[in-house]
């Protein structure tokens, strides 16, 4: 797969403490075991002049409480709290000065961001994806951008989870509705 690179980013989705370190509120070792991949899809895009965007899953303590129905503590407990050590991107991974980061406060990195305009902005128009959880903020952030006309593509072997079957699950998902999964050997930067 041969990606204009004036006109790919790739975006990391939540490489945070509280997914990707033993320590962590949501720690998960799939989430872990996905570091090092993500790390080589980054530095792919860098070589090759792409754009690189991270996200990162940010709460408020206090976010959640006037909720109708919308309630990730109550689903998940306190996890990622506004300017904690979860809340950070893992240190194995170091965004760039000049890369977006985009702190979001849903599953999806589109919901009230500004990630869709500075997409626009810069001429973007596919998104190699990757990071975790799978079937939670990857699934969603890739499934908006497809509804918003990008080109969502998953790197298999690169997306962490909580359970094997949840990756399979959200690639194949992914691949039928709205995207395209390919492994990280296949993809190239032109």
């Amino acid at each position: 797969m041969k990606l204009d690179a004036d006109a790919a980013a790739v975006v990391v989705v939540d490489m945070q403490n509280g997914f990707c370190h033993p320590d962590g509120s949501l720690y998960a070792p799939g989430s872990e075991e996905a570091i090092e991949p993500v790390g080589q899809v980054v530095d792919r895009a860098r070589a090759a002049g792409a754009e690189v965007v991270w996200t990162r899953d940010v709460h408020p303590p206090e976010q959640f409480e006037d909720a109708h129905y919308y309630d990730e503590f109550d689903r998940w407990g306190e996890h990622v709290l506004e300017d904690s050590w979860e809340a950070e991107i893992v240190d194995e991974l170091d965004p760039a000065d000049d890369d977006l980061i985009v702190v979001k406060h849903t599953y999806d990195a589109f919901y009230e961001t500004q990630l869709e305009g500075w997409l626009d902005a810069h001429g973007i128009d596919d998104l190699v994806i990757c990071g975790t959880l799978a079937n939670v903020c990857v699934l969603h952030t890739a499934s908006s951008a497809g509804l918003r006309d990008f080109r969502p593509v998953l790197v298999e072997g690169a997306v962490g989870c909580i359970e094997d079957a949840h990756r399979e699950y959200a690639l194949e998902h992914a691949d039928f509705l709205f995207g395209e999964v390919t492994p990280f050997d296949e993809i190239e930067f032109a």
